[in-house]
């Protein structure tokens, strides 16, 4: 006859596993279907945020003139 014990340790590890399982897969299966629509084109095009904030390179020598 066989006693199996599982302490609280062992538990949290299961624990652990099943979750870090579940990111794994959430994460990349999310990577995997972005990169799918974008080589078939299903994915919107989104504007770029940071042309507003760059600088010409004719604005500044213009600003370190004065």
């Amino acid at each position: 006859m066989f006693f199996l014990y599982f302490d609280p340790g062992l538990g949290a590890m299961i624990v652990q596993a099943v979750v870090a399982a579940a990111a794994g897969v959430l994460l990349f299966s999310k990577n995997v279907m972005y990169k799918i629509k974008a080589f078939l084109g299903l994915t919107k095009a989104k504007d770029d945020l940071y042309n507003s904030i760059d600088i010409d390179e004719e604005e500044t020598d213009t600003n370190d003139k004065s």
